[in-house]
């Protein structure tokens, strides 16, 4: 895509959903960093179920720690791999407490050093949290860059690299928001909505014509 081009397939993103918002429920920086630790390989749906009565009473790290590791993976069992992430839920909490007051860090350096926190993990929590111009890479967002052509790459980092070269500063802010939930709605894996895309115009996807939106 040109540079014109990209800006108006953000506009028509932004003019669909000008507020675009985490399918992750959650009520401060720290359980949104719980909330996507939980949802590695897991679905929203899913994380959103377990949080709920979990979020109702704890949402600090000194109340998570009091909780303690085998009540906390009692809580959140439905979920894959919950008895590795309640002990990485557990291990960051205490590293939050002793190390930085209680409080989320605000730098990727200091977010990545948490176990179970990722690259991706970090950009959520900079962006949503603390407002900085990430990009977080997960498998919707990484299909629509390469389907559309916006930003191709063949692994997550090359295409947030890509993103974050191509993508105009004004819509930095929401930019991999939109990209998800329109990779979850309409940009899908299987049967693209090619036909009610509002920026199938702008998008290089050569099989447009074979899709059908029903």
């Amino acid at each position: 895509m040109t540079p014109e081009q990209i800006d108006r397939f953000y506009a028509r993103l932004a003019e669909k959903t000008p507020d675009p918002k985490s399918d992750l429920d959650y009520v401060n920086a720290y359980t949104l960093l719980v909330a996507v630790v939980l949802s590695a390989q897991t679905t929203d749906k899913g994380v959103n179920k377990a949080t709920a009565p979990l979020f109702a009473t704890i949402t600090t790290p000194a109340q998570m720690i009091a909780l303690g590791e085998e009540r906390l993976a009692e809580m959140i069992k439905t979920i894959g791999l919950y008895k590795n992430k309640a002990r990485n839920v557990l291990a960051l909490s205490r590293i939050l407490v002793e190390q930085n007051g209680g409080e989320v860090p605000s730098t990727r350096e200091a977010l990545e050093a948490l176990p179970g926190v990722g690259r991706k993990t970090a950009n959520v929590v900079l962006n949503k949290a603390f407002g900085q111009p990430t990009i977080a890479v997960d498998t919707h967002c990484f299909r629509v860059a390469n389907r559309t052509g916006l930003a191709p790459g063949a692994t997550p980092l090359a295409v947030e690299e890509g993103l974050v070269e191509a993508t105009p500063q004004r819509w930095m802010t929401h930019a991999h928001h939109w990209l998800i939930l329109h990779g979850r709605y309409v940009c899908t894996a299987k049967k693209p909505a090619c036909s009610t895309c509002v920026v199938a115009d702008l998008c290089g996807y050569e099989d447009k014509e074979k899709t059908d939106a029903r």
